[in-house]
């Protein structure tokens, strides 16, 4: 039977619930046991896929192409373990069964209630995860705050979960924040006391506080939180701001938060390995003073979170090349209206990342050709490699009105396309051509240069493809398409052998970029940028 550590949060959102939870999976998982992750959330929506990235950021796309929430990138990002369907449930999701289960007559014309029919179905997902990964010990982050309405059922299923499992198999770590007044010039443990007793009030004690606070609480403080919370003292956890996040996992493991978990569990305390991590924080504080500056060009970068898996990825690289990444954050729709010199006058390399709609498409094909024509490193990605396509074959090949049929159905020349097995499909959740597919690299390319493989596997996202009817005519003029899906024929990677540094591809290499290794094309990015320092 898994272990199940449980992670709410009270207070306020934000504090950092994902991370608390993949640092604790990355120091269980360096002891030794196979660990696995899994994130609740209380919104409706069935998943986040065709949410607005405004609205929620990015969507993490898991190797068997499940779409995500966010927080997946930051545990897949921590524990280097590939996540599947069982690690994002939402309540949308859990109404949605239910509901298909009542048509089906499987409740035998009962009446279905919250409980035990919703949270019934709560359990069965939270045992699915470790159905799906035989993991020895299950972390699942609960999204929002204790108290929400919406995430009510969540908590309730919990409590029942502790109930038939026992305490020592379950494990609760509540997040919260201490807050600075300032003023008074001191910090109050008052809120953290009343999550406490809200979450008591739902009738769950938890094991754990973490802590979230700009400096570390006093042993008063300490005292104080653990009498009212009837938590132990060495269970209050500082969670202090820190220069890189992953000083996190080190600064829990001083607290020995793996360790009380793991006494909990009854379970062996075998011994860490945490020297990977620590020279990764070591090498992230030493970087050089030198930066680069990267241009992500994109049309949600008001929030930087739709791009959280590009933009981690730019630093991952930025590790191992020993240099700093300054992302210039442009936005591709107000870049239609400027001179492209002007803003690009100080960046060392550009990078187009994926999207949907027409919105400041231009923009970004303003970007791809002044990319080209000035030698400065490019990588597009998805959206980004298609318009790199139509940018070459409008402005090289002469095929002025060369557009994809996403933005222009009535284009003479439909460069891009949608895909024929998308062509009759309605519905927009869940239906795109997601998770790996594999890719054959050809021979003497930039692609085998920087993967240094010749089949490689990569996670997709996407309705439309390069036509390959046009194949060919960007052949003559200079493109290399590098990487094919050979089942389908598909267009992966291509190049411009005339560029220093020109590549797109049709997945997404940012979701398996990792803190400890970066990946291939991104690091081929920062170190062709390096060049124009």
């Amino acid at each position: 039977m898994a272990k199940y550590v449980f992670i709410t949060g009270g207070v306020v959102s934000g504090l950092g619930k994902g991370i608390t939870a993949a640092s604790i999976a990355l120091l269980l998982k360096q002891r030794g046991y196979k660990v696995f992750m899994q994130k609740f959330d209380p919104y409706i929506n069935v998943d986040p896929g065709t949410m607005s990235p405004y609205q929620h950021g990015e969507v993490f796309v898991t190797a068997d192409g499940s779409e995500t929430d966010l927080d997946l990138g930051h545990y897949e990002r921590f524990i280097d373990e590939e996540l599947n369907y069982s690690s994002s449930v939402s309540m949308g999701k859990i109404f949605s069964n239910v509901i298909e289960n009542e048509r089906r007559g499987d409740y035998l014309g009962g009446t279905v209630q919250i409980v035990p029919h919703v949270t019934n179905e709560i359990k069965k997902s939270i045992y699915e995860s470790e159905h799906s990964s035989h993991a020895d010990i299950i972390i699942t982050e609960i999204g929002g705050t204790v108290g929400d309405i919406e995430g009510l059922a969540i908590l309730e299923a919990l409590r029942q979960i502790r109930y038939e499992m026992g305490v020592e198999n379950t494990f609760f770590v509540h997040t919260t924040l201490v807050p600075f007044l300032f003023g008074s010039n001191e910090l109050k443990t008052k809120p953290t006391q009343q999550s406490v007793i809200e979450l008591r009030r739902i009738g769950i004690q938890p094991d754990m506080i973490v802590a979230r606070a700009s400096e570390n609480l006093s042993d008063e403080l300490k005292y104080k939180l653990s009498l009212f919370s009837s938590i132990p003292k060495e269970s209050i956890i500082d969670a202090v701001d820190v220069s890189n996040i992953y000083r996190i996992p080190l600064n829990f493991h001083e607290q020995k938060i793996d360790e009380i978990i793991l006494k909990r569990f009854g379970i062996k305390k075998k011994a860490i390995d945490i020297k990977e991590w620590e020279k990764l924080v070591k090498r992230v504080d030493g970087l050089s003073d030198k930066a680069v500056e990267i241009a992500i060009v994109g049309k949600y970068v008001g929030l930087h979170d739709a791009y959280l898996s590009v933009a981690e990825s730019l630093k991952h690289a930025g590790y191992d090349e020993n240099v700093k990444v300054n992302i210039n954050w442009i936005d591709s729709e107000e870049l239609e209206k400027k001179k492209v010199e002007k803003v690009f006058e100080n960046i060392h390399g550009i990078l187009i990342p994926g999207g949907f709609g027409n919105r400041g498409i231009e923009g970004k094909i303003k970007a791809i050709k002044y990319a080209r024509e000035n030698n400065i490193p490019f990588f597009g990605i998805c959206l980004g490699m298609q318009l790199a396509a139509v940018e070459f074959a409008r402005n090289v090949c002469g095929l002025k009105k060369a557009n994809s049929t996403e933005f222009d159905e009535k284009t003479p020349d439909p460069i891009i396309d949608k895909m024929e097995e998308q062509k009759t499909i309605i519905n927009m959740g869940g239906t795109m051509r997601l998770g790996n597919y594999e890719c054959k690299i050809k021979s003497d390319t930039l692609a085998e240069k920087l993967y240094k493989k010749k089949k490689i596997l990569e996670r997709h996202r996407h309705r439309f493809e390069f036509n390959d009817k046009y194949r060919g005519l960007l052949e003559e003029k200079g493109i290399v398409f590098s990487g094919i899906n050979e089942p389908s024929s598909l267009v992966e990677i291509l190049e411009y052998k005339e560029h220093p540094y020109f590549i797109g591809c049709q997945f997404h290499p940012e979701f398996k970029s990792r803190p400890i290794r970066s990946h291939p094309l991104f690091r081929g990015l920062i170190k062709a940028s390096k060049k124009n320092l």
